[in-house]
Order: C-alpha cells, then sequence, then structure tokens
C-alpha cells in the first residue's frame, strides 16, 4: 500500500468534478488516452509527440509523475487531495485502474482518471505539521513516504476520534527518486509551508473564545467600532460592527465565530441570517476555523453580496491584510515578518 498526493488544478478546477464523480483527475489534457502506455520511455516519446516542454528536467518530472498515475497508484492505495477553495484535505481509497475519460466535462474532451472512494475531509489544522510538509509538495502527483506517511493516514481514516501521530519537525528527511517522488518542500512551496505554520500558531494561541477575539482585531483594524459578546449563549452573534467613530454608520455588520476544526452546515448560516434582520444589520460574516460543509460551499456565490464566509485561510490572509493596524499586543500574540523572496518555477504542476 502506498500513499499519494494528487493535486485537482493549480487553481482547484477540477476539485468539485473529482469530489462529486469520485475520481482522481489530473491535467495534461493534450495527450490522448494511456491506458495503453507500457513503459516510461514509450510514455515519454508520447509526450515528445505532443508537445513535450523543452526543459529536459521538466519532461523528466512530467514523464515521472504522469507515469506514477497511470502505471504505478494500484487499487487499495490511499490518496490524498489538497482543497485549494477550502483549508482541508480530502483522503480516501484507490478503487480502480486508470481509466481516459470523455464523458464528465464539455469543456474539456479528455480527462485521465482514477477511480477513488473518497472518505473523509480533514481540516489542515488537524494534520500534523511534517504531514502537511509533504502535501505541501509542489507537484500535481507525488507519492508520500515520510514519518510512516502511510499507517498515520491509514489510521485517521480508519478511525472516527483517533488523531494523527504527532510528529517532531526535526525528523523531516526529503526523500526525492527521479525528481518526481517528493519535491522540496523548502524550495517549491514556501508561502505554504508558512501559511501552515501560521494556521498552527493561532489554532494553538487563540482556541475557544480567544478566536473572537482575533477577529475583531482584524475588523478594528479595518476601521469598524465593534461590540464583542461575552462568552456563553450569544444569540447566533459573536460580534456586531458598525462604521463612522461611535459605530453607528453603515454598513452594519454582525458576526459568528466557530472555533471547532469540524466544519460547519447550513444551520449557523441560516442562524446569522435571521439575526442580520434582528440587529438591522446589512451584512453579515461567518468564521469557521474548520470550514464549511459542500453544502455551505454551494452557497458561496449566492450569499455574496448578504453574507461572507472565511475559513481558516481566509481568516489568515485578513490577519495578513490588516497586521500593520493591529495594537502592539495583538501582534506580539502572533509574531510575524514579511519577506520577500523568488518566486520558484511551476514546472512541477499541469
Amino acid at each position: 500500500m502506498a500513499l499519494w498526493m494528487v493535486r485537482s488544478g493549480k487553481h482547484g478546477e477540477r476539485e468539485q468534478l473529482a469530489l462529486s464523480q469520485n475520481l482522481a483527475i489530473i491535467g495534461w489534457e493534450n495527450l490522448p488516452d494511456l491506458s495503453q502506455v507500457k513503459s516510461r520511455q514509450e510514455l515519454e516519446g508520447l509526450l515528445r509527440d505532443h508537445g513535450a516542454p523543452h526543459s529536459p528536467n521538466r519532461l523528466r518530472n512530467w514523464v515521472g509523475q504522469i507515469w506514477r498515475f497511470i502505471g504505478e497508484m494500484a487499487p487499495g492505495d490511499l490518496v490524498a487531495m489538497p482543497l485549494k477553495h477550502r483549508s482541508a484535505v480530502v483522503l480516501g481509497w484507490v478503487r480502480g485502474a486508470y481509466a481516459h475519460r470523455k464523458d464528465l466535462d464539455p469543456e474539456v474532451s479528455r480527462l485521465h482518471t482514477r477511480p477513488v472512494e473518497w472518505v473523509k475531509e480533514v481540516p489542515r489544522s488537524a494534520i500534523d505539521q511534517d504531514l502537511l510538509y509533504s502535501l505541501g509538495a509542489f507537484m500535481t502527483v507525488c507519492k508520500i513516504q515520510r514519518n510512516q506517511a502511510e499507517k498515520r493516514i491509514q489510521a485517521f481514516l480508519e478511525s472516527k476520534n483517533e488523531a494523527l501521530e504527532k510528529s517532531t519537525l526535526s525528523t523531516i528527511q526529503a526523500e526525492i527518486e527521479d525528481g518526481d517522488e517528493e519535491a522540496s518542500i523548502l524550495e517549491g512551496n514556501l508561502e505554504g509551508v508558512a501559511q501552515d505554520q501560521i494556521r498552527t500558531h493561532i489554532g494553538r494561541h487563540f482556541k475557544g473564545h480567544q478566536l473572537t477575539y482575533l477577529v475583531d482585531g482584524v475588523l478594528r483594524a479595518y476601521g469598524y467600532q465593534t461590540h464583542v459578546s461575552p462568552q456563553g449563549p450569544d444569540h447566533g452573534v459573536d460580534i456586531v460592527a458598525g462604521s463612522g467613530e461611535l459605530g453607528f454608520g453603515r454598513p452594519r455588520l454582525v458576526v459568528q465565530v466557530k472555533s471547532s476544526e469540524a466544519p460547519i452546515g447550513q444551520s449557523v448560516v441560516r442562524e446569522l441570517q435571521g439575526a442580520m434582520s434582528n440587529f438591522n444589520a446589512e451584512h453579515g460574516l461567518v468564521v469557521a476555523w474548520g470550514g464549511f460543509k459542500s453544502t455551505v460551499d454551494r452557497e458561496r456565490s449566492r450569499l455574496f453580496f448578504q453574507i461572507q464566509l472565511w475559513d481558516a485561510d481566509d481568516l489568515i490572509d485578513a490577519v495578513k491584510r490588516a497586521y500593520d493596524s493591529f495594537p502592539e499586543a495583538l501582534q506580539a500574540d502572533i509574531p510575524l515578518k514579511r519577506v520577500w523572496m523568488l518566486v520558484p518555477s511551476t514546472e512541477n504542476e499541469a
């Protein structure tokens, strides 16, 4: 049994299709059916015939990733799909052989797929940092092997309550084979590594109602006057906020903050809609550290001009935008430093 990381597009454009159809889907749509390809050499020749990259390293990398998907991945293997549109990783089992599908997306005539039984969506905040390093590999397909990753993910899938075994970052070692096994995380995805570190820090230091005070700090930095409800029953509202020096101006905003690592459902959104009417507020904000269930995500567009939905990554992005306006005490609680770096090539992904 192996553990594979498979992304569904640079921008997550194939995620919903993959989840709804129980598939792992990779790119390279210009390539024909690969079910009869029997070797890496044959695959390399096919890539050359269909616009292979000029860089020998990039070509070798593409061959390695595609070959692992069509030739090495096997039924019974574990698969993890990091999501782009919410702060979570979906875990499941490979259930079949490679298939070239032409019936799934009217805009894309060729899709390279594997049948997958998607079992569980896990908030990134619930996953150990060393596994997040590996899942941050700057590739479309890679095999995750370090630190007994397969056994730990299997235990996570098979138990409703068991947490992932904790590991220290000092045990992390890169394992790169033929340029296509695991990308060097520190070279390939520094932004993702930093985001995970910030997420872990906030998750540890702003538990429970403390997360509400962090959201309040963001809103105050944005220019709102706010009132935070005391801990306990809040009638669906944790923060009320208004514009102007006294907070009497518009827009008026009511906020519900959920610090649980479990994704929330539609009931919380419906509750906030009722609170908006009770408080005569034009807008609402739901902050869910554990993200949202798919039923809520499907409502994002319809709710956009009325209610904003923030998961952990959205809150972290808001913290980074507002950070310079935070009071010193709040900055001390989240010690961040802005740096510049050279952006690496995205040649590993397709």
